[in-house]
């Protein structure tokens, strides 16, 4: 078929055909009036085709570099993963070791089982070799030729070949008369001078004849069936999973392709592959059941994730050689020895592939959410027996539950409380208040010290506590678990968000570190307030999308980031996130008793570090609440409003802090009124008639302008 080339030209002005026509100099030039012009086509008729994409340049200089330095980026591992860090090329070790190791015992521990079974089937191939023999022996193979010979009457073949029997024949007849004769003469000495040798390699020998009796298909060895040992990955598992649930290029398009090869990674293997153009990894995350349905894999061993550092399409999937379920558990780093801190990363648990995974609670707040039977006891235990085990570090306990989960920490805080009843709930609050106070009497300090002391902000550092030892600056971590008591209770809640709120954005800079724990993350249970404001948050599994995002934060389920997807079984395992980012972790597993002694171990190296305080050591814990009315006043202020009436800000201090305020509740308006001008006059601040159209005419009342700023210490 003739190429055609399609060329359009646009002619100048009619009259001027291809003139170019000087402009005057000196004299503005006029916009041309719109002149007619004709478009001419001229078709070339057996035209080459050309290109539409521009042809390759010639690379400039330093380009060769440039490329070279983009591959050493993102180019392979030169050492695998498991040789590049030392704990893991041990474990590497210690699982073949021991696999091996127990193969080896699972077959020497039936090798009787093997010999009867070889005994048992001696005569069948005593008979078959005798069969052998005796056919190697009269040649038997040459007879068909022999025969053929003789059926055509070829005489001289037939004599040949007789000759070539009998040459043969004679030597193997004399070879078998020999070896059978010596044997039995030794078999029969050697049984009346060393019978016990002689049994032995009777033994050994109808077990080696045994070898040749084997019937049929029927195994001789036990098979070996390791039940959580799954098969390896491979590409072809790969491709046929992810077109199982969907995931596939179009026609004529490009499908899934790998980024790099199938590789091992710790106790599993990792495959990289770049999804079909378009489609993002969260939508494999989404079907992460469907995609170990297809994979015929437990799913606690197939793990999605996005590379988001190469492009949303690239996905890593990692799958477990074993089902972790099943493996055996990994100890705590902490459980036997050693001493924490909380200024660096505290050991917690670890991921999918067995890695140690660490949370850093300094300047940081922590969150954990998950429904009952998650697992937040032991995810409680994990993190506050790593603050146990640094002696600066002063652990304020609210076990809410009354269950005694935490008692084995009990020795050793300054203020322990576990119960349910409504003083529980209160000395909860209290906690609280008590932190705020103590952030603020920090943050004076801090601000009163030269720059030169601070010079990565005005914040406590472990330098700072260890040189200014008599302000007591070292952390303070208070837990508040089963934190929804406090906020839906009545008369509690508004109050506990607050306060959780205030604490958590403006403490954690003086080490003054909060940690709240709830099995019912839904948004009355958890304020939006408290839950938008926690830098580091742990989702155990949860029941639906909405409860996911109110741990995780909002939009974290369609980052794939889906808590949701975790089973109620796989106790302690967790989405870990801060920031944008998470990743799935297992709560390091520690039994009670092993609690215990790893409390009595704090316990220890807080008595020789002279650093127990509170109840620890017999006294009677003050919480120091600094706020005043016109904080009170603040917390509860509706926003957006200038002026409100007397009364109505007594019914929100009731209710805000019922028992400061809530016996102004039993005064008339007046009465009310009076009792928070009075309450006001030592901040100066005074109440005014106020006329308030919208609310319920002229009242005393106060403007929030009126209101002293607030001293928080920054």
């Amino acid at each position: 078929m003739a190429n055609n080339v399609v060329q359009l030209h646009k002619d100048a002005p009619a009259g001027t055909p291809g003139t170019p026509v000087p402009e005057p100099t000196g004299t503005p030039v006029l916009p041309a009036p719109d002149i007619p012009t004709e478009t001419i086509i001229d078709v070339i008729q057996d035209a080459e085709p050309r290109p539409v994409d521009l042809p390759e340049a010639e690379p400039p200089a330093g380009t060769w570099i440039a490329e070279r330095q983009a591959y050493l980026a993102d180019a392979p591992p030169v050492v695998p993963p498991a040789l590049r860090r030392w704990d893991a090329f041990k474990d590497t070790v210690h699982w073949a070791a021991s696999y091996y190791g127990h193969v080896a015992a699972f077959h020497a521990l039936r090798a009787p089982v093997y010999l009867g079974r070889l005994l048992l089937r001696s005569p069948r191939g005593a008979g078959r070799l005798l069969v052998r023999w005796g056919k190697w022996v009269a040649d038997t193979e040459a007879r068909p030729v022999e025969a053929r010979a003789a059926v055509t009457a070829d005489i001289e073949a037939w004599l040949a070949l007789s000759r070539e029997h009998s040459r043969r024949v004679r030597p193997r007849r004399i070879a078998s008369i020999a070896v059978a004769t010596t044997t039995g003469i030794t078999t029969l000495i050697s049984a009346f001078l060393v019978p016990g040798w002689t049994l032995t390699a009777v033994v050994a020998g109808a077990a080696l004849v045994g070898l040749n009796g084997k019937k049929g298909d029927k195994r001789l060895v036990t098979r070996y069936v390791a039940t959580n040992i799954l098969r390896r990955l491979d590409s072809t598992e790969v491709f046929d999973a992810l077109a199982a649930i969907g995931i596939e290029g179009r026609k004529g398009r490009r499908g899934v392709e790998f980024a790099a090869e199938v590789m091992r990674d710790g106790p599993g293997w990792r495959a990289e592959v770049d999804l079909p153009p378009g489609i993002k990894a969260t939508a494999v995350l989404e079907k992460r059941e469907e995609l170990a349905a297809a994979m015929r894999r437990p799913i606690s061993t197939v793990w999605p994730e996005g590379d988001r550092s190469a492009h949303p399409g690239r996905l890593v999937l990692w799958v477990a050689q074993r089902d972790p379920a099943k493996a055996g558990r990994k100890l705590w780093p902490l459980m036997k020895n050693g001493q924490a801190d909380v200024y660096e990363p505290l050991p917690y648990g670890f991921d999918p592939r067995g890695n140690l995974i660490t949370v850093t609670l300094m300047y940081s707040n922590l969150l954990v959410g998950g429904i009952p039977g998650s697992g937040k006891t032991s995810c409680a235990l994990a993190i506050v027996l790593g603050v146990a085990l640094d002696p600066t570090a002063e652990l304020w306990i609210y076990e809410l539950k009354g269950s005694g989960d935490l008692d084995s920490v009990k020795p050793i805080c300054h203020r322990y409380v576990s119960g349910d009843e409504d003083e529980d709930l209160e000395a909860g609050l209290a906690g609280m208040r008590s932190g705020i106070a103590e952030y603020q009497r920090r943050a004076k300090f801090i601000k009163s010290l030269p720059a030169s002391e601070v010079p990565d902000g005005r914040r406590v550092t472990r330098a700072l506590a260890e040189k200014y030892p008599e302000q007591k600056l070292g952390p303070r971590v208070i837990v508040i678990d089963e934190v929804q008591e406090l906020f839906t209770h009545p008369d509690y809640k508004d109050e506990a968000a607050a306060l959780a709120t205030r604490l958590i954005k403006k403490g954690r800079a003086y080490g003054i570190i909060l940690i709240l724990l709830t099995q019912n993350p839904d948004a009355p249970s958890l304020p939006s307030s408290v839950s938008s404001s926690v830098g580091t948050r742990l989702c155990l599994a949860v029941m639906d999308w909405r409860a996911n995002n109110n741990v995780l934060g909002t939009g974290a389920y369609d980052r794939g980031l889906r808590a949701t997807d975790i089973s109620v079984d796989e106790q302690g395992t967790g989405i870990l996130a801060r920031g944008r980012e998470g990743i799935t972790v297992r709560a390091a597993f520690i039994k009670q008793t092993e609690a215990e002694d790893i409390g009595k171990r704090a316990l220890a190296l807080r008595k020789a570090a002279g650093t127990l305080t509170g109840q620890a050591v017999g006294a009677t814990v003050e919480e120091e609440d600094v706020e005043t009315v016109c904080d009170h006043l603040r917390a509860v202020w509706p926003d957006g409003v200038e002026s409100v009436h007397s009364h109505r800000l007594v019914e929100a201090l009731a209710t805000y802090r019922p028992d400061l305020y809530k016996q102004w509740l039993e005064m008339d308006t007046a009465g009310a009124s009076t009792a928070l001008s009075a309450a006001l006059k030592p901040f100066k601040v005074a109440t005014r008639q106020l006329t308030i159209r919208e609310c319920c005419g002229g009242a005393k009342g106060l403007r929030y302008a009126d209101l002293p700023a607030s001293e928080d210490g920054e």
